[in-house]
């Protein structure tokens, strides 16, 4: 374990070295990310009409605390691991004494460190602009928060790591990723809270992986009254699920990768 540790410690300064060189860019991908800053005043706007069960300044705030969320969850492993196996980029990782996944584990989490103060920056940016968007979350809400936020990570980034094991067997994996991104849209509360579908669809979501990874965690995020055992042990329960299923992709693809050549 502590070999594996000092290795991950190296990984982890190298990418958080690269990220610090292109922090402009990653600027740029926060801004590509902050879809939910702009559905934050469509909804402002239909809360207007009263019909609604949630009004404007709750709209807000759900969509603040959902900024968050999307900025610390958003994962892109399936296309970098993609272009390792169809360029043959994965045989020399490999060969070497630590899975490859925890090179994009370290790449993700160096860019998080890069990306907070741009978030934090935006978001205090946000609130001063829309003040119905703020809210005072106590300690526990912004550590249970936290907790939540990055299980949902290790969620999200399990499911598309376990997309990406399809490359193995075809060209483009990624195109699974956008499959389930669009279903992922509408049942996660990225579009709208999940206050506003009708009951059946809200059961039809609390039945997916879905809202665990945006809406659950902003809702906790600002304190709103949420079964939080419920909350985290679903999201414990799902990653064991994808955790399974990536192990028996891996080991199905190295027989499959080793028996092309690689």
């Amino acid at each position: 374990m502590g070999r594996f540790l000092r290795r991950f410690r190296v990984m982890l300064s190298v990418y958080n070295a690269l990220m610090v060189e292109v922090r402009s860019e990653i600027f740029l991908w926060m801004l590509a990310t902050a879809f939910p800053l702009i559905l934050m005043g469509i909804w402002i706007q239909a809360a207007q009409g009263g019909k609604l069960p949630l009004d404007a300044s709750q709209f807000a705030q759900y969509f603040a605390a959902l900024f968050i969320v999307r900025q610390f969850t958003v994962v892109w492993v399936i296309y970098e691991f993609e272009v390792d196996v169809l360029q043959g980029r994965l045989s020399p990782f490999l060969l070497q004494p630590i899975d490859p996944v925890w090179r994009h584990v370290a790449a993700h989490s160096a860019e998080r460190f890069t990306r907070f103060p741009f978030v934090f920056a935006a978001l205090g940016i946000v609130l001063l602009l829309i003040p119905q968007a703020r809210w005072s979350p106590s300690l526990f809400d912004i550590t249970a928060g936290a907790v939540s936020i990055y299980l949902a990570f290790v969620l999200r980034f399990l499911i598309q790591y376990t997309f990406a094991l399809f490359a193995f067997w075809s060209e483009r994996a990624s195109a699974i990723e956008q499959v389930w991104f669009m279903v992922y849209l509408f049942l996660s509360g990225l579009l709208g809270p999940l206050d506003v579908y009708s009951p059946t669809m809200q059961n039809i979501a609390n039945a997916t992986p879905f809202p665990l990874i945006m809406y659950y965690p902003a809702q906790i995020l600002l304190g709103r009254p949420v079964n939080l055992v419920w909350v985290i042990g679903l999201l414990l329960m799902w990653t064991i699920i994808f955790f399974v299923i990536n192990r028996l992709l891996w080991r199905a693809a190295l027989k499959r990768y080793s028996a092309m050549g690689a």
